[in-house]
């Protein structure tokens, strides 16, 4: 897990408490996802935070054999993927307990050691 900052502290502690945050724009109505200080859509300061459904589609996958990099060596091999949170922004995680990915295949947020991955719906 990154080390929190006094901005990511309240995502990563929602995060712990099984809980995603999103940050939605409050000038254009967009949400996004990496939470940001500001909307990367309209560039506007007026975001707040709001909970996710937790429901998501699988966009694209990959399987990952190698990683020489800790914790994720130990994982090995693991499916990195992309989803569409059902509020709109993409986001990057770990397919868990998924079975056989395919594009459309409709997740649910699940959280490992304070960080969200997906699994299947």
């Amino acid at each position: 897990m990154p080390e929190p900052d006094a901005f990511t502290r309240t995502y990563w502690d929602a995060a712990a408490a099984g809980r995603l945050l999103l940050r939605r724009c409050e000038a254009c109505g967009r949400a996004h996802h990496y939470p940001r200080e500001f909307c990367p859509y309209c560039w506007s300061e007026d975001v707040t935070w709001e909970e996710a459904s937790g429901r998501a589609t699988l966009y694209t996958w990959s399987v990952v054999h190698r990683n020489d990099l800790p914790p994720f060596g130990e994982r090995v091999p693991y499916v990195a993927a992309v989803v569409d949170l059902a509020e709109g922004p993409r986001m990057s995680t770990e397919l868990v307990e998924a079975g056989e990915p395919r594009a459309g295949l409709e997740l649910r947020v699940a959280f490992r050691e304070g960080v969200p991955v997906f699994r299947s719906a």
